[in-house]
């Protein structure tokens, strides 16, 4: 990753659309590399969901590009999920003032880390990523360290063999190579990045029952938007008639699993939201019992 890369090296004298070409070439390599990964990652997502199914919230902990992209990752939870907004967090060295701007000093104050790990009350019961591309920066070692003490789970997620590897209980080594411009990790490092925690987040909600099939069903309906898509949702999970559609969302308070499992009940019951409160509201779980 902080090698040379051959490939690159006369990227300077290139027209625009080669030097497209050589970045595309050298993005296509990310996901072959976040593959080989995979038996990691399934491991960093059953600790993940035992974590949130004992009350447990996720936290993602990077500095620069890296601590960008875990908040990112974590703001987009709760539109897309449901969850509360304390449920997956990230953590970025220099705030948000950070996020905006670019605060790489901070990368090397460790005991920042703990500081802002303690601010957020982070627990034994929680899990802690801890994101960079090096594997060497002081700031995320220094969270991951203090987080074993207190007996969190600890994720890993790197580019490279560093200090960090040896510290997490599952580390993903994601080998991108060099980089298309040299250190750049805000290139093949930061979209493999994204890729494992698009894949940690989303895969932990499926497994806890946030979706039905590929259906967005734990959706806040906060708008007009939302609210239609709660309908179509519906509609597509069921099959049935606008007009019952509408009607029972509607009863239903736009809470997208419950239109479901009343629609597939079909006897007009009321009782859809204790039928998935027996089944930790999994639609899937429940539907089956009505089998």
């Amino acid at each position: 990753m902080e090698e040379r890369n051959v490939n690159t090296i006369n990227l300077d004298n290139l027209s625009t659309f080669e030097v497209l070409k050589k970045i595309n070439e050298e993005d296509k390599k990310v996901a072959v590399a976040v593959d080989k990964e995979l038996p990691s990652i399934e491991k960093a997502v059953d600790i993940i969901v035992e974590s949130f199914k004992n009350g447990g919230r996720l936290f993602y902990v990077g500095s620069g590009s890296s601590g960008k992209i875990g908040v990112v990752d974590a703001s987009e939870c709760p539109p897309t999920f449901g969850v509360d907004d304390s449920m997956v967090q990230g953590i970025i060295s220099g705030g948000n003032n950070a996020l905006s701007g670019w605060l790489e000093e901070t990368e090397d104050d460790g005991d920042l880390a703990l500081k802002d790990l303690k601010e957020k009350g982070v627990n034994r019961k929680d899990v802690v990523v801890g994101i960079t591309a090096s594997g060497n920066t002081p700031y995320v070692n220094s969270a991951v360290e203090y987080s074993n003490k207190i007996g969190c789970k600890t994720i890993g997620v790197v580019c490279s063999k560093g200090k960090l590897n040896e510290k997490c209980d599952i580390t993903i080594c994601v080998n991108v190579g060099p980089e298309v411009i040299m250190g750049s990790t805000r290139m093949k490092a930061g979209t493999a990045q994204k890729m494992v925690l698009n894949m940690l987040s989303t895969t932990s909600m499926i497994k806890i029952g946030n979706t039905y099939s590929n259906l967005m069903v734990n959706v806040r309906p906060i708008n007009k938007k939302l609210k239609d898509r709660v309908r179509q949702i519906v509609k597509l999970a069921t099959n049935a008639d606008d007009l019952v559609v509408s009607k029972v969302v509607e009863e239903c308070n736009y809470d997208a699993k419950a239109a479901i499992v009343e629609i597939i009940m079909g006897d007009g019951s009321k009782k859809a939201q204790e039928l998935l409160e027996e089944f930790d509201g999994n639609v899937s779980k429940a539907i089956d019992s009505l089998k």
